[in-house]
């Protein structure tokens, strides 16, 4: 048997000519390693000044074109005394070491205290001390150079009697990569780990289970590499590596799983190695092909946002999903081929099976057959409950407060944190300011200097902003207004101190004088916020509809691809819900461990629903495949449906749970920003495999009975791209093999 479909015949192709495909598959890897190394030097931060519409961002890039930005970076020592105060001679003398250990260091290029007659540098009880040291390299350097100054502040709070914070843009990005990337490497180690439990449960045996992780390994570091490459010639954001690596343990798992579970199907039906291999290609191979191309459709969402850090996940997540598929179905069948009958070698005592107990048939009568006969016993009972409460759960989702925690998504112990808190509370000067950047022909105007001092007068009657400070462009075509904020940038005093700047203040003292762009860290979360409202629906419109087309050619139905998107769309505004339930209203968000915030991070929606819709598809696909495909074959919509979620439920539930493992790796770090993204990920994969597949689906489908299928004859001029393959009982299997038995590998092919 060659196959009937182009992924038939590929698998074909790689099952006869097996090792051949995994010498160059081998030579693909050995050089996806040498370039994978290199990812690190084409990948950079996102300030978010990729997304130049935003006024946060004209601002910057006005200040960027105009005036030097060759300012020093700064951090800020502080000294918490636990007796006395400032003029106690022991807390003199531990200040005076601390400052000495801090100028003996290479990057340090000065430190000023209150020891140096400076005012603004003690708190009003004289029980905090500020040491403000100046570094020798800008703030885009200083995370570079700053762990030796962390390592003086670490050994002086050795000492007793006194605790030593600090907080600049080195520290708190040293300590926002440290937490970032030990949490994403966390995840991934749960993921794994987890992923093999599952995997050996699903099929009994090492070999078997340890197949989707090579594959799905594989899969990474060719999108690794290949992103290394187009980094070459685009700027990719630091953390690319970690999306790829998790959408890559989900799907590259998922493909694989499928594969290597209908191959064992075929097997069990007396099949010989070769034909196994090549229906499983020409069902579960071209389903694993258009599943891959609904992922992609949902993923290429994030490409058309402004912004780094969107098109960066992007991409890398639709480069291992093309990586999956091309291992899936070329690397897999070949590996499968080599190996035969000793894919089942190293059974599991207990759970361990033979190849003639995995068939689809042999679950009649279990827990899925009793769950979907429940089901459809009742099933307007059941879409209506079932419906309800996930609509319930979605209306929560209208409730979402975006916005950026920054600095509140570490935790209260964190020392940033806790340095930050006390800048705000005890000293003046404040860290953070509202940059007020007015693009003039002539900054020294009397008309735009008498502005600027209108402006001054305004925020100095408002009690959110502190002293001002004014900078010229030494072509004197550019000015900027610094105000201190006084207490957290992200909290709702401040964006409603940036909207009186921006719609009273600046309007009041500019309006026909100059343009005017307000910028800092307030402004950029604003800006950000507005531009997810605005892309969402735009996003929304696109992969919605995209899905709907590629459904509707696939299953040949206008009525599956419909009820497909609609259930999708339930699961992911559920899953909004959910984060809305535990993080922004806390229930449940202590007995999780997570941290409760008064926002969801602003990034969150659309990258949650590109990724969630594109897997909620994934295994609507390989469910609906099989129904497809035994429907055509009996024409019984109810036993098709039957049919279809007792032969798939085992094994979607167990990626379900690989996926669920993956994603909740990552809740557990202690960020809320990365708590917020591992929930709604794990949250969404559960519902989306119990509530929706289980009930909702199986219910519908009775329901609507043989109107599932129902396509319009004027709809007959659409392509035709059947997932389910031909009937795989309709091609040619040897009489002479026994069932359950593989050729082995050395055999004829």
């Amino acid at each position: 048997m060659n196959g009937t479909s182009f992924t038939g015949k590929l698998a074909n192709f790689s099952a006869r000519r097996r090792w051949a495909m995994l010498g160059a598959w081998l030579v693909i890897l050995v050089a996806a390693f040498i370039g994978a190394g290199s990812i690190g030097d084409v990948t950079t931060s996102d300030d978010g000044s990729s997304g130049s519409k935003l006024e946060s961002a004209q601002a910057r890039a006005l200040v960027a074109q105009r005036i030097s930005t060759d300012e020093n970076s700064k951090e800020y020592v502080i000294v918490e005394f636990e007796s006395g105060t400032a003029a106690n001679s022991t807390n003199k003398a531990f200040v005076r070491t601390l400052t000495a250990d801090l100028v003996a260091l290479e990057h340090v290029e000065g430190v000023v205290s209150y020891l140096d007659d400076v005012e603004g540098l003690l708190s009003s009880d004289e029980s905090f001390a500020l040491l403000q040291t100046g570094l020798t390299v800008e703030d885009s350097e200083a995370g570079d150079i700053i762990a030796p100054l962390l390592a003086v502040v670490e050994t002086a709070n050795e000492t007793a009697g006194f605790r030593v914070n600090t907080i600049g843009q080195g520290s708190v990005e040293t300590e926002f990569n440290h937490l970032a990337e030990e949490t994403l490497q966390k995840g991934e180690m749960i993921g794994m780990g987890f992923a093999l439990i599952v995997l050996l449960v699903v099929f009994g045996a090492a070999v078997a289970a340890g197949l989707p992780i090579l594959l799905a390994i594989s899969s990474i570091l060719v999108a690794i590499a290949l992103s290394a490459v187009i980094g070459r010639v685009m700027d990719l954001d630091q953390f690319v590596v970690q999306i790829i690596t998790m959408i890559g343990l989900a799907v590259g798992i998922d493909y694989s799983l499928f594969i290597v579970k209908r191959f064992t199907e075929e097997v069990s039906k007396g099949r010989d190695k070769i034909a196994a291999i090549t229906a499983s290609g020409d069902t579960a191979g071209r389903t694993v092909m258009v599943s891959g191309i609904a992922v992609m459709i949902a993923l290429s969402g994030m490409l058309i946002v402004p912004g780094l850090t969107f098109r960066s996940f992007g991409l890398g997540a639709i480069v291992v999903v093309i990586a999956a598929v091309f291992a899936a179905t070329t690397l897999l069948p070949a590996i499968m081929s080599i190996l035969g009958h000793r894919m089942y070698w190293l059974r599991l005592p207990f759970i361990g099976r033979k190849l003639e107990d995995v068939s689809e048939d042999k679950n009649e009568g279990g827990v899925w057959d009793k769950i979907t006969n429940a089901v459809t016993a009742r099933p307007v009972v059941s879409v209506v409950v079932t419906g309800g409460a996930l609509l319930g759960l979605t209306a929560l989702a209208f409730t979402m407060n975006l916005g950026s925690t920054g600095l509140g998504s570490l935790q209260d112990d964190s020392p940033s944190l806790r340095a930050f808190n006390i800048m705000n509370s005890e000293f003046s000067d404040g860290l953070l300011t509202a940059d007020i950047v007015i693009d003039t022909a002539d900054a020294s105007s009397p008309a735009v200097q008498a502005a600027i001092e209108s402006l001054k007068a305004d925020l100095a009657t408002d009690s959110f902003y502190g002293d001002t400070k004014v900078k010229i462009a030494p072509n004197n075509d550019l000015a900027i207004v610094q105000a201190v904020i006084q207490g957290d940038p992200a909290s709702d005093e401040a964006l409603a101190a940036l909207l009186r700047l921006r719609n009273d203040y600046v309007p009041s003292a500019f309006t026909g004088v100059a343009s005017v762009y307000v910028a800092g860290d307030s402004a950029m979360t604003v800006d950000n916020v507005d531009e997810m409202k605005k892309w969402l629906p735009i996003v929304f419109g696109l992969v919605l509809s995209s899905s709907f087309v590629l459904l509707l050619v696939v299953f040949r139905s206008i009525v599956v691809p419909i009820k497909a998107v609609l259930m999708n769309v339930l699961s992911v505004g559920a899953a909004y819900g959910l984060l809305v339930l535990v993080f922004q209203q806390g229930l449940g968000a202590d007995l999780l461990g997570f941290k409760q915030t008064p926002v969801i991070e602003h990034w969150l929606p659309l990258f949650l629903f590109s990724i969630l819709f594109g897997l909620s598809m994934d295994y609507h696909v390989f469910l609906l495949s099989r129904i497809k495909e035994h429907y055509d074959q009996t024409g019984d919509n109810k036993a098709s449906v039957a049919f279809g979620l007792r032969s798939t439920a085992g094994i979607i539930t167990g990626a379900a749970l690989i996926m669920v493992g993956v994603f909740g790796g990552f809740a557990i770090g202690d960020m809320s920003m990365f708590q917020q993204m591992g929930f709604g990920l794990a949250a969404a994969v559960i519902i989306d495999a119990t509530l929706v597949r289980s009930v909702l689906v199986p219910a519908s489908m009775v329901l609507l009975g043989d109107k599932n299928w129902y396509f319009p004859s004027w709809l007959e001029w659409l392509p035709r791209l059947d997932v389910e393959g031909e009937s795989v009982d309709a091609v040619d299997t040897p009489t002479a093999q026994p069932t359950g038995v593989l050729v082995p590998s050395g055999a004829s092919d």
